[in-house]
């Protein structure tokens, strides 16, 4: 009798296949292995073996990454032909565990991480930043935060030392995102405060840990010292060695990179020319409404942005940095009571969203951060104050529609509630940022179109951030190719964008203050592509429920259309529209 014939061999054949993995399985087998390379993606999906510890940034550390993901897509490659591995579920994961991971090795190869420097995104940025989403309410808690605050010096040597690898190849970031960055380092060390002026001498991490407990008082303040060193000396680094040598450099990546940036944030290959004219389309309908709105404000206003201006001294306003803090967790509360069972049906544990206060040497523009996987941890949403202490609401309240309720925070953490019957790694790592974008975008529409902002004053702030998302189009895909400005701009016709250019631009035509325009545009700088995501991701998103109302004519139930979208975890937009027309 052959093997093949053998019934002991057939029957452990047939028990192989029944165990081997399915695309789901590989999915967050990659998602362990992931968190045993990157302990800061450990600590947001709430692994406690992660929370003193953080990445290798150096040049052998970004290659281990690659590593994992080749390793992966090979093991994708043979689960996919397994039996039940084209179900729905199963194909929807392997699509976006592929697309993502080809997508990042397509980064990694082209060796942008030996220039990573960003006013948001830096590995010096994620290993401050992770500080304040950890545990903190046991002694046990800040003996971790003591931990991994002593990693620092060793990471951040392994940033610099990429970095170093970067200036011997001749693979500069921008000038403008260094000199950034060291001044928010300056921030970060008390050398300076929050929005210019002499600083307290005081480090942000000094600061942070004064707030554990007495018992620790010794080990944590020795530990944030250890933490202000290390960005002291790669301060120092860049300013003395990093910043010189890249002197010249270009600040846009032209359309080679900025392609490559684009797939990786929209999980598409998007047509780039399409995309910009869209941009401009969207800028003459918002300003259209813009200059309706505004006439209701102050009669005789040159342009809707005389009329924020106006509001800014003259509109409704939060005094105070805990009272604004109160009053957004407000927004968010009533978001809840009055959306829930009409046009979402919300589980106790997404209910749960906390508003903080953004630490200082931040970007100025407010964030999200995702709930872990056991929510012991809530969702939170981050406010950078920027030395401010009034705030006005039409600034704030579609805003905080789109990174609270129904925003960023319903998708994530509902994602984060469904994680056991997708995967973690679709409902967590995998995120694609235009579809998380383009939901909260989404979700301020929404907001407008269900009778939420009920005066012309909030109305106005609405349409004043949709401009701005209209512009991110425009400006972010205009200055990185140095494409040609439409013979139909009120601004500059028929030149050639520049970052100068594209800084004016959105000055002129944004409600946000100076150092708010500038921090931004140095965003685009550095993180290419990023920012297209939210016009473009909402545009998926209304498409997708346009066929989906249309194929359900008058059935159409918008809170089941609602709720399945917002559990179907993550997709590229190469995907969203398809999937979300089908529901």
């Amino acid at each position: 009798m052959s093997d093949a014939m053998n019934p002991a061999n057939a029957a452990n054949a047939a028990q192989t296949a029944s165990t081997a993995p399915l695309p789901r399985q590989v999915a967050d087998t990659y998602v362990d292995a992931l968190v045993a390379l990157d302990p800061i993606t450990g600590t947001y999906l709430g692994v406690p073996e992660s929370h003193g510890k953080l990445p290798d940034y150096s040049p052998a550390g970004q290659e281990a990454l690659a590593v994992l993901n080749r390793t992966t897509l090979e093991e994708l490659t043979a689960a996919e032909t397994r039996p039940g591995g084209d179900s729905a579920a199963e194909r929807r994961c392997a699509r976006l565990l592929r697309e993502r991971l080809t997508a990042e090795l397509a980064v990694h190869e082209e060796e942008e991480g030996l220039r990573s420097v960003s006013n948001l995104s830096s590995p010096a940025h994620s290993a401050r930043g992770i500080l304040s989403v950890m545990p903190s309410e046991t002694e046990d808690d800040w003996r971790a935060v003591a931990s991994r605050l002593r990693a620092m010096p060793v990471a951040m040597e392994g940033y610099r030392a990429s970095l170093e690898e970067g200036l011997t190849r001749g693979l500069f970031a921008g000038p403008r995102q260094v000199s950034t960055v060291l001044e928010q380092f300056a921030e970060w060390l008390g050398e300076t405060a929050e929005g210019g002026g002499p600083g307290s001498g005081r480090s942000w991490f000094a600061d942070f840990t004064a707030q554990g407990p007495e018992a620790l008082r010794g080990e944590l303040e020795g530990a944030a010292a250890d933490a202000a060193r290390a960005i002291a000396g790669l301060r120092d680094w860049m300013r003395d060695v990093y910043a010189p040598g890249i002197a010249g450099a270009p600040e846009t990546v032209g359309r080679e990179r900025y392609a490559l940036w684009s797939r990786y944030w929209n999980g598409t290959d998007l047509d780039l020319e399409e995309a910009y004219a869209y941009g401009w389309s969207e800028f003459h309908r918002l300003l259209a409404e813009m200059r309706t709105e505004a006439e209701k404000i102050l009669p005789g206003a040159e342009t809707p942005w005389e009329a924020l201006r106006h509001l800014d001294t003259h509109g409704e306003a939060i005094e105070g940095v805990e009272a604004v803090r109160e009053w957004l967790q407000g927004v968010m509360d009533q978001a809840i009571a009055e959306l829930d069972g009409t046009h979402f049906e919300l589980a106790d544990e997404v209910r749960q969203v906390e508003a903080r206060i953004a630490p200082p040497g931040s970007a100025a523009a407010p964030y999200y951060t995702q709930p872990s996987l056991d929510f012991s941890r809530p969702g939170r949403t981050w406010l950078p104050t920027m030395g401010e202490t009034r705030f006005p609401v039409y600034d704030l309240v579609s805003t905080w529609y789109h990174e609270g309720v129904p925003g960023h925070h319903l998708q994530l953490a509902q994602w984060t509630y469904v994680a056991d019957q997708l995967s973690r790694y679709q409902t967590t790592v995998g995120m694609v940022s235009a579809n998380a974008e383009g939901w909260a975008l989404y979700a301020e529409r929404l907001m407008d179109e269900l009778g939420f902002l009920t005066t012309a004053e909030r109305r106005l702030g609405y349409l004043d951030a949709q401009m701005m998302r209209a512009v991110r189009v425009i400006v972010d895909i205009g200055m990185h190719l140095e494409l040609e400005i439409p013979a139909d701009s009120p601004f500059h016709p028929g030149e050639r964008w520049t970052p100068e250019l594209a800084q004016q631009f959105f000055g002129l035509h944004s409600g946000r203050p100076a150092d708010f325009v500038e921090s931004e545009l140095v965003r685009y700088l550095g993180m290419p592509g990023q920012a297209i995501g939210y016009k473009l991701g909402e545009r998926a998103w209304l498409k997708g429920r346009a066929a989906a109302r249309q194929a359900h004519g008058d059935a159409f139930d918008a809170k089941a259309w609602h709720m399945a979208a917002l559990s179907l975890g993550s997709l590229g937009l190469d995907d969203l529209e398809a999937e979300l027309s089908a529901l």
